[in-house]
């Protein structure tokens, strides 16, 4: 079968159809997005991460919880200095939460995980983060439950 091959700029699919409406968020409704995933170890720790900061953009008031493996996505990175770019994509994780919190969003790390876990203490972690005792994990999870927020749990098995 002799066809034209695809060109740089064109487009595969209807990417300007949108089947659902825009929500936004009402006056005073929260989001939440857990991670308790290892950084680097697939896509669902940066999808998320643009998901979280896309819930900012639509009104919600939005937190994002590392706990577990999570705190991984926290941590400054760098090569050979924190702050440079080893490779393309090396930073994504850092820069992400830190356009997040940037826009408003808040970003809470689990001090046990941290320690115990990974071997880190506080000052590894992107300016911002708000380290939490291991207690508050669930209990952030809980009062954004009681608060009705939409909730995104995002784990690696």
């Amino acid at each position: 079968m002799n066809r034209e091959p695809h060109k740089k700029g064109d487009v595969l699919v209807d990417y300007e159809e949108k089947v659902f409406e825009d929500v936004k968020a009402e006056p005073g409704q929260k989001a939440l997005v857990t991670f308790h995933t290892v950084a680097f170890e697939g896509s669902i720790g940066l999808v998320n991460l643009l998901q979280a900061t896309r819930l900012q953009r639509k009104g919600f008031e939005t937190s994002i919880l590392l706990y577990g493996p999570g705190i991984t996505l926290g941590v400054q990175r760098g090569f050979p200095r924190l702050g440079d770019e080893a490779f393309p994509g090396h930073l994504n994780f850092n820069n992400q939460l830190e356009k997040f919190m940037a826009e408003g969003g808040k970003v809470y790390a689990c001090r046990f995980s941290t320690q115990a876990l990974y071997g880190h203490g506080e000052a590894a972690f992107i300016e911002g983060i708000r380290m939490i005792n291991p207690l508050d994990v669930l209990d952030c999870i809980l009062l954004h439950k009681r608060d009705n927020a939409v909730i995104i749990d995002t784990w690696t098995v």
